[in-house]
């Protein structure tokens, strides 16, 4: 079916989804990884350890067991963190994508991750921040007031927030707000020493305090963002086939825009900004489940701490007896999974 909109033609979702086996087959599969990504990030490290151990260690913890108390204190926080900031990531990657109507939408186009940095530099720079749960207040709330005033600012008008003004809008916060976090760390050299880890992405060095404090945040958001699976595919066919189906726009942007706060800023807050996990899993997930928003999200749900996980793997192998920060691999590995999906012309179609 080919529906005819003010934008040009665009076909319903609906008729470009796989078949329901496809589908199920690709969440059992995505299930099986994820666990196999969650036993090797308790699993490796420094001192590798067996399965056997480790599911000791979390079903019968001894506190007089080294290895149990490694991946208990140790591993078991940074498995959990990445579990919820991968999954917040690429929801919001989703919804961002849904809502722009933008293939390249990802959590530093609306001013997120500038947002947040902005913050973070303030907080370390004027009231001496100096640990990951202290600087996740002030990333939330970087990131909350950045997307407020991109959205606010692409109101304006008698079309309202419209994926383009919404882009334009996100481009200009940024760029503005990025020089400011430039400008403070050129003159404050210890605002940058400590800037840099935390600007990079990691999962290293966040405890259960940090997850404690943003989950909240994930759950709500993530709980919203599922509640509008059916209209992102009415925003997929067009604004005007939209409200010819009844769905209130302002009403659908607005809670988007609300869902993608919680789950960016929360992700961001925990783990600083990581690149290509919110941009590139929805593209996998169309490619898997197809263009119905109902299924891309709990698909991108479980697929980005997936990817989360093994790059954090990655990370602590490729170069000991150190680690990389998760960021980099993932940017290392996003890219060139990124341009292989577009020269196969799958991540413009949404």
């Amino acid at each position: 079916m080919t529906t005819t909109t003010g934008g040009g033609a665009r076909t319903a979702p609906a008729t470009r989804r796989p078949g329901r086996p496809r589908a199920a087959l690709g969440f059992l599969l995505l299930g099986l990884a994820l666990a196999v990504a969650a036993l090797l990030s308790l699993a490796v490290g420094a001192n590798p350890l067996p399965p056997g151990v480790v599911l000791d260690a979390v079903l019968r913890t001894d506190p007089t067991l080294p290895d149990h108390l490694v991946v208990v204190e140790k591993r078991l926080p940074r498995t959990l963190v990445g579990l919820t900031a991968g999954l917040a990531l690429g929801m919001a990657g989703a919804v961002m994508q849904g809502l722009t109507r933008n293939p390249l939408a990802d959590p530093g186009l609306l001013g997120i991750n500038a947002g947040a940095s902005l913050f973070v530099v303030g907080a370390i720079s004027l009231l001496g921040a100096t640990s990951p749960g202290e600087y996740v207040w002030f990333a939330f709330a970087g990131a909350a007031v950045s997307a407020v005033v991109v959205y606010g600012v692409s109101s304006f008008g008698r079309e309202g927030a419209t994926p383009v003004k919404l882009a334009l809008a996100g481009a200009a916060v940024t760029a503005a707000l990025t020089s400011i976090v430039t400008a403070v760390l050129l003159v404050d050299q210890s605002s940058l020493d400590q800037m840099r880890f935390w600007q990079v992405g990691a999962l290293a060095a966040r405890g259960l305090p940090v997850v404690a404090q943003t989950t909240p945040f994930i759950v709500g958001g993530a709980l919203v963002a599922l509640l509008l699976g059916r209209s992102l595919n009415g925003l997929a066919l067009g604004d005007d086939v939209a409200r010819g189906l009844g769905q209130n726009i302002v009403r659908t942007r607005i809670l988007a825009a609300v869902a993608i706060v919680a789950l960016c800023g929360a992700a961001t807050a925990s783990v600083g900004p990581i690149a290509f996990v919110g941009l590139l899993v929805p593209h996998v997930a169309r490619s898997v489940v197809g263009l119905d928003y109902r299924l891309i999200l709990p698909f991108s749900a479980l697929a980005s701490p997936t990817l989360l996980l093994a790059c954090d793997v990655i990370a602590r192998v490729v170069a000991r007896p150190g680690e990389l920060q998760v960021g980099i691999v993932t940017a290392v590995i996003g890219a060139p999974l990124f341009i292989a999906l577009v020269r196969k012309g799958k991540a413009v179609r949404l």
